[in-house]
């Protein structure tokens, strides 16, 4: 019976080994900052796995290296870049803005009087596409390598473009597109109940909030228009008339979208699509040996970090103060990411650093709290590990993400109007330290993230080398993105059947009449 046994196990283990691709040759296409970070560990994934890549990058880029050991580089000269200034320099504005505007002007501000500045920020990716299009050797390397797919983070529309160009299945590593959160594009989104980013709402929405999310969409929709525009002229120099650019952009194979509906509200779905929140989530490593001091010195009170992400380097210096005042009152260690000038209430209980690891330091058991910008990274890293928020959003989506956490009961949000008034900050920060359903809350959600039969992570090398094998996914694509506004909604079926049904009883209503008359004039006739 043992040798069965072992044969019948060694059978088992090899049906259950994940099926992978022979080496292929993937280009990539990524953005700068935080989005760039779960690309490099998604790309390392596909190097470890024996994946040829290719990095199509800006010579003004600061984030995405020129030398790698798992990538090749191709480098495109450009005149000039979405850099890191531009970046500090918008959020810097955003962040004085907030300080000193009400909610409705706030609004108004990110909403209208920013277009222009986004404008511009695509209109540098434009050059840079179009920089990539025009060098003919370049373009004729890039063709005879013959790549298997194109794997790109459609928030910028260079990569998309230059899929089509080479005519190459399309992979995205996606949260948005453009101006807008990727799966109201891609998938059925009834504004009733799924929250448009910005909104501030949750799935449960008032009438007054629904009225708000719709004209929210409305903006936002506006705003896809008017990026598009930027790129439409590109595919029409390049690519010729007749080439959509939404079109192109929804006609991606595969979407890899980095949330999970343990993190994001229920929505419908589409078959092309695989959720993979969280895949850039792992164990925690031990950590170096200063910060591994620094952790045990705290003793039963444990360890707070805080984070404010890529692009906030600093915030302004009263909220700073107030932030290291509050800290130096709790007892707990205080790891805190920061640049800049030290606050000059800093308690010895705090330690500034540059950097952190933190996927590492929220897995530490020491960790009690993360104090978070409400990134997509930071929240789910905080998730997977079960570790509760106090949320300080600066811009864009981040509110939304913390809010997710907050409905769930594992964060507490703050705004950057209040944060430094009557111990706002403080309170709140001990509320969640000292209230344990925050932290059995995430714990919870940790629980119900890692119950899932694949990995992320597995799932989404599973479809990036499932398009290889099969040069695309074109069968799991609807064809509804190609209807327009009115066939999709059956506006004209309605119209249609609404006319037959008009006709009809304009018929019946003659012929009745018809029938009327003859009788009236039959009696007539008698009498």
């Amino acid at each position: 019976m043992r040798p069965i046994f072992f044969c019948s196990t060694s059978v088992l283990l090899f049906v259950a080994r994940p099926r992978s691709c022979q080496g292929g040759n993937i280009l990539v296409v990524p953005i700068e900052g935080s989005h760039w970070i779960n690309m490099k560990i998604l790309l390392q994934a596909l190097h470890a796995r024996g994946h040829n890549i290719t990095i199509v990058r800006s010579s003004k880029s600061w984030y995405i290296s020129e030398n790698s050991t798992y990538y090749k580089t191709v480098t495109v000269p450009v005149e000039r870049s979405l850099d890191q200034r531009s970046i500090t320099r918008i959020v810097s504005e955003i962040i004085q803005f907030e300080r000193g505007a009400l909610p409705l002007t706030s609004f108004l501000h990110i909403t209208f009087g920013m277009t222009s500045t986004i404008i511009d920020a695509h209109s540098a990716i434009g050059e840079f596409i179009a920089a990539t299009l025009d060098d003919q050797e370049l373009m004729r390397t890039l063709k005879e390598n013959k790549y298997d797919l194109v794997l790109t983070d459609p928030s910028w529309g260079s990569g998309i473009i230059l899929a089509k160009y080479l005519n190459l299945p399309l992979v995205y590593n996606v949260r948005w597109l453009l101006s807008g959160e990727g799966h109201l594009a891609f998938a059925p989104s009834p504004i009733s109940y799924i929250p448009i980013t910005g909104s501030g709402h949750s799935d449960k929405m008032t009438f007054i909030q629904r009225v708000k999310n719709v004209i929210l969409y409305l903006i936002t929709k506006y705003h896809f228009d008017l990026l598009s525009q930027v790129y439409q002229k590109i595919c029409d120099k390049y690519l010729g008339p007749g080439h959509d650019f939404k079109q192109i952009m929804l006609d991606a194979d595969i979407w890899l979208l980095r949330v999970d509906f343990v993190f994001e509200y229920p929505h419908p779905t589409m078959p092309n699509v695989v959720y993979m929140g969280g895949f850039q989530c792992k164990p925690a490593r031990p950590l170096p040996e200063h910060l591994e001091e620094f952790v045990q010195s705290s003793g039963e009170h444990r360890v707070i970090i805080m984070s404010l992400g890529t692009f906030v380097s600093q915030l302004p210096a009263e909220i700073t103060n107030e932030v290291a005042a509050a800290f130096a009152k709790l007892p707990q260690k205080i790891i805190w990411k920061h640049e800049g000038d030290r606050p000059a209430t800093l308690g010895n209980n705090t330690l500034l650093v540059d950097w952190m690891p933190q996927n590492d330091l929220l897995g530490h058991p020491k960790t009690k709290l993360f104090v978070a910008h409400g990134g997509t990274n930071g929240v789910q890293e905080a998730m997977y590990h079960g570790v509760p928020v106090v949320g300080l959003p600066v811009f864009f989506d981040q509110y939304d993400n913390l809010l997710r956490l907050k409905e769930r009961g594992g964060a507490e949000i703050l705004s950057l109007r209040t944060v430094d008034k009557d111990d706002n900050f403080l309170a709140a920060v001990k509320r969640v330290l000292n209230d344990p359903s925050y932290r059995m809350n995430m714990q919870r959600l940790s629980r119900l993230h890692r119950d899932a039969p694949i990995k992320p992570m597995d799932s989404a090398l599973f479809w990036i080398e499932f398009v290889m094998r099969h040069k695309g996914a074109a069968h799991l694509r609807t064809e509804s993105y190609r209807l327009p506004w009115y066939s999709y909604h059956s506006v004209d079926v309605m119209l249609f059947l609404a006319g037959i049904t008009l006709l009809i009883l304009m018929t019946f209503a003659a012929l009745v009449r018809c029938l009327c008359s003859r009788c009236v004039r039959a009696k007539i006739k008698r009498d």
